[in-house]
């Protein structure tokens, strides 16, 4: 039998996964705690009777606490509860420049069919426009195609061919950033433009924000992760080895992550 029983909702009426009730009595003593399931859903084990103070918390969420009255059966309902996305403060408004020293670039390509295939692009630069509000913020990157790395000089001397991204030809990947859209308390979606071997396609980057602060150079830096999926044939990367019935060399979807470091200012401090 359950004692304590909940909804964890978001503002905008989505179940909130992993939210934690936690059960305190009158005096601040812990007596339960449970976590929500993948609908939302909360309970505890049964309770003492009586006045309890119940607090749900999520990552990303402000906490809520409320009064919860148990029942001599030791049950008690809280029904919905909604929480409210945690404040996150964005990096001040500005030019905000790339520091390739501290910016990597993964691509993560199945390998026939049953493992993954990473390699890395160390050589990015770029900036960040940051805007009031943020959401307005737009971005550009530039990677140099010819630095890819997958730790095998033949691979990749044949990534940097015209069967892949023909550097020669091609010798940047950029991608243009159109402003952000907020999915969470420090998640957005930054849709833009990707060019990629000669290819322009309209994209959308996953971008979680790290934080901001000072740094030992006398600057301030902030930190943003981004994710996408690419697909290949979209920038007419072709390449369709097969190496058994069906199973081709180099799946046809890339996941692309980027870890970015931004320094305040147009340039990049001395070291």
């Amino acid at each position: 039998m359950s004692g304590l029983t909940g909804r964890v909702r978001t503002a905008a009426g989505w179940p909130v996964p992993n939210a934690v009730l936690t059960v305190t009595d009158m005096s601040g003593r812990q007596i339960a705690r449970g976590e929500a399931d993948e609908t939302g859903s909360v309970s505890t084990d049964p309770l003492p009777a009586g006045m309890h103070t119940a607090v749900l918390t999520a990552v990303g969420f402000e906490p809520v606490a409320r009064i919860a009255q148990i029942s001599a059966t030791g049950t008690g309902a809280l029904g919905e509860v909604v929480l409210a996305a945690a404040t996150v403060t964005s990096p001040p408004p500005g030019r905000w420049t790339i520091d390739p020293a501290h910016s990597t670039v993964i691509a993560t390509a199945r390998h026939l069919g049953i493992a993954g295939i990473k390699a890395r692009f160390a050589q990015v630069s770029g900036r960040l426009d940051i805007a009031e509000p943020f959401e307005r913020s737009t971005g550009h990157a530039e990677i140099v195609a010819a630095g890819i790395d997958t730790g095998v000089s033949m691979r990749d001397d044949h990534l940097r061919s015209p069967e892949f991204l023909d550097v020669e030809r091609y010798p940047t990947i950029t991608f243009t950033g159109l402003g952000l859209r907020r999915t969470g308390a420090d998640t957005w979606v930054m849709p833009g433009d990707l060019t990629l071997h000669g290819q322009r396609r309209p994209i959308d980057l996953a971008v979680t924000y790290g934080g901001s602060g000072q740094d030992p150079w006398g600057g301030v830096r902030a930190a943003f992760h981004a994710e996408t999926l690419l697909h290949r044939n979209d920038f007419a990367i072709d390449y369709n080895a097969v190496v058994r019935a069906g199973v081709a060399a180099v799946g046809t979807t890339v996941k692309i992550e980027l870890d970015v470091e931004v320094v305040q200012g147009e340039r990049l401090p001395e070291m």
